[in-house]
């Protein structure tokens, strides 16, 4: 019996790495879609989306990490993702990221009122990063 080819899966952010380990499968969504990458698959770089990275580490059950953007290249079975922040699931403090989500929504009214749109597009990326760390830690559900 043969073993299953896998592949590496590294996640850095500018503060080191967050997440490495060895798997068949990784899910994200990149600014273009969602994709998956299996061992053997063809090289690719692409940006990704604040979204969330799932690593397949068990038949049913995955790994799951909030990335905040960034980009990610696959080549020889090695995935690395460099993200501006990434939080693995257990690391989440859900209490935090909903007071940062009421700043976010406070702060998206007062541009809003100003017509400020610059202010008004940093405040709704904060928003997404923090309904995101929300829905990866489960909270939302």
């Amino acid at each position: 019996m043969s073993e299953k080819p896998e592949l590496t899966v590294s996640v850095v952010t500018p503060d080191g790495k967050v997440y490495e380990n060895q798997s068949t499968l990784v899910i994200c969504k990149t600014t273009e879609g969602e994709l998956g990458i299996m061992p053997n698959h063809t090289p690719v770089l692409a940006s990704l989306a604040i979204d969330e990275i799932r690593v397949k580490v068990a038949e049913d059950h995955f790994d799951e990490i909030a990335i905040s953007g960034g980009f990610l290249e696959f080549s020889d079975n090695t995935l690395s993702i460099v993200a501006s922040a990434a939080e693995r699931k257990e690391s989440i403090d859900t209490s935090r990221a909903e007071r940062a989500r009421k700043r976010a929504e406070k702060r998206i009214e007062e541009a809003r009122n100003k017509h400020d749109d610059s202010e008004l597009k940093r405040a709704e990326i904060s928003l997404k990063r923090a309904i995101n760390r929300i829905k990866v830690s489960g909270s939302s559900k």
